[in-house]
């Protein structure tokens, strides 16, 4: 998999550089919903490869969402499977966030503006990486692909073929997702489920005849207690009814009611089993009707032994630049690694830049962590075979 690292083989970059990119990035707003925002920094992204010579795919997005961006190293064989990385360019946050609750600044080593942390310093950093090569009139050994994803944040419904497409070309996927807990990188993840919940009952006069109603709102009381039962935090996995909402007026017995039901299961765990008792509701009342709508959105994302390798090629690259890098325990965040992982691949996750407050009020990353991280993803694309 390897050639062993030299220390004099690590680049030198510039912070100052690095950070101009990703500012640049952040302050083109991308919140997941707006296909139109999002399509603004694909733009540019593709101005940016393109000028560095790197032939570029787009696929224009559907359903109110953006493009996804394809690209690939200017040097090797197209058919040859090597290394992909991935990132998304889609952010939680609506657009204005950069004038009023994210407000690009450092302070210190602290570097905020919105979606900075999840994940555009990363997803920049990918793009770094290959314009380090073409500076410097070198190849990696492997191809390098480089992919762009438009609505991650919201599950990447319309860009999981072309993941998965992607990495079944790939020996290796590198995922730019944020670093997590003061630098590690991420080697399993949990599977998420999402589902739609509907509960109809029967509407009457709560005064004068609440004994012909049948209340949706008290069978989706009864029903998320029976969910939120499922929750096993010792075998990691949990089920959360994260909205609920139901009624008409004060004075009518509920005839509807509506939840949203969030699962995460680990790997290891029969994640057929767990949707289906989550999809074969029973209820309570015998005169109501419940229906459940979902499933799996990202599948587990398990460490085996293609994923172990990886990340002791990734932590002896570290040791050279001279940093330890150490991976996270199993995560209930998901991510776009979750496809590739599932497919087999070796995939690492979280080598982006370091910092702390995604999708919150605080999000920021580590001005010391960039040229590490950045140093730390060349020498693996140098040395991976």
């Amino acid at each position: 998999m390897t050639d062993s690292p030299a220390r004099s083989n690590i680049p030198t970059f510039d912070s100052e550089e690095i950070l101009a990119g990703i500012r640049r990035w952040v302050e083109i707003e991308t919140p997941s919903h707006d296909g139109v925002a999002v399509n603004r920094l694909v733009d540019v992204v593709e101005s940016d490869l393109a000028r560095i010579g790197a032939p570029t795919k787009r696929t224009p997005g559907r359903d109110g969402f953006g493009d996804i961006l394809e690209a690939r190293a200017p040097w090797g064989d197209e058919d040859e499977p090597g290394i992909l990385i991935m990132g998304h360019l889609d952010t939680v946050h609506p657009v204005g966030a950069l004038a009023t609750t994210h407000v690009f600044r450092r302070e210190g080593d602290a570097v905020f503006g919105p979606g900075i942390y999840d994940m555009k310093a990363g997803s920049y950093m990918g793009f770094y990486a290959l314009q380090h090569f073409v500076r410097e009139g070198r190849r990696t050994k492997l191809p390098v692909r480089v992919l762009y994803i438009p609505e991650e944040e919201v599950g990447s419904p319309t860009s999981r073929a072309a993941i998965e497409a992607a990495a079944l070309k790939s020996k290796y996927v590198l995922v730019m997702e944020p670093a997590r807990d003061g630098g590690k990188c991420v080697t399993a993840r949990k599977g998420w489920g999402r589902f739609d919940m509907t509960i109809t009952g029967r509407a009457s006069h709560a005064g004068s005849r609440p004994q012909d109603g049948r209340s949706a709102l008290r069978e989706l009381a009864r029903q998320i207690l029976d969910l939120e039962a499922m929750t096993d935090y010792d075998k990691g996995i949990s089920v959360v009814v994260g909205m609920a909402s139901g009624g008409s007026a004060p004075n009518v017995v509920p005839a509807l009611a509506t939840a949203t039901i969030d699962l995460r299961v680990p790997p290891g765990i029969d994640v057929d089993a767990v949707v289906n008792r989550v999809l074969q509701r029973t209820p309570f009342d015998p005169d109501c009707r419940v229906e459940v709508t979902g499933g799996i959105n990202r599948p587990p994302y398990e460490k085996n032994a293609g994923i172990t390798a990886l990340f002791e090629h990734a932590k002896a690259c570290a040791a050279e630049i001279g940093f330890v890098l150490e991976d996270t325990p199993l995560t209930g965040g998901v991510s776009d690694g979750n496809f590739p992982a599932a497919l087999g691949i070796p995939t690492l996750d979280g080598l982006g830049a370091d910092g702390r407050g995604a999708h919150a009020l605080d999000e920021q990353i580590s001005y010391a962590s960039l040229v590490p991280r950045a140093q730390l993803l060349v020498r693996m694309l140098e040395t991976l075979t």
